[in-house]
């Protein structure tokens, strides 16, 4: 299984760390079963606390994704009208399995035409932003999952994201695994 964890400047760290950690805690259970990509616009990105990290891959040479992590944070009210972004989001789509957000990660989403029609969710701060958007519906769940994509609320939910994404792969069994191993208490 193939994630790719988008990132770039003014990222929100727990956004894309939290998932990362819970998606690719599953290697130690289970050898070989996910491969985790950090996909960054350049390099190196300094996300929003100052934690700067080294993308594997471009949006340029990323290669097709099963899973795709879209972050929020500071940074993505720039980000969120980057065509580059915004095409390689839309060019990654047809291979996805499931487009996930974490956060205001979930304006990429918008912002690419992928929530017209659906339900997402988003930090509670922008809610009311998100539901400026046509056609989306708004709503004030941790996790809403709406045909394949998943959108999650605020920070900390991106952790919520990995867990249901680690249930939906491979069962409850190996979420529930991961969940005793980090000392985390899933919902």
């Amino acid at each position: 299984m193939q994630i790719g964890v988008l990132v770039f400047d003014g990222v929100e760290e727990l956004d894309f760390v939290g998932p990362w950690e819970v998606l690719s805690y599953a290697n130690k259970l289970r050898p070989g079963s996910v491969t985790m990509h950090l996909v960054g616009t350049h390099s190196p990105i300094q996300a929003f606390n100052k934690l700067k990290v080294l993308p594997d891959w471009t949006l340029d040479n990323c290669p097709p994704l099963d899973i795709l992590v879209l972050p929020g944070g500071k940074g993505r009210l720039r980000e969120m009208h980057n065509p580059a972004i915004l095409e390689f989001v839309r060019q990654q789509y047809p291979n996805l399995r499931w487009l996930t957000s974490v956060c205001t990660g979930a304006f990429f989403l918008a912002e690419a035409g992928f929530l017209q029609g659906k339900r997402a969710t988003t930090h509670f701060s922008a809610l009311e932003e998100l539901a400026g958007y046509p056609g989306i519906q708004v709503e004030r769940e941790r996790i809403v999952h709406d045909g394949n994509i998943i959108s999650v609320a605020g920070v900390a939910s991106g952790l919520d994201l990995g867990f249901y994404l680690l249930k939906l792969l491979f069962g409850d069994e190996l979420a529930n695994q991961v969940a005793t191993n980090i000392e985390y208490h899933r919902i």
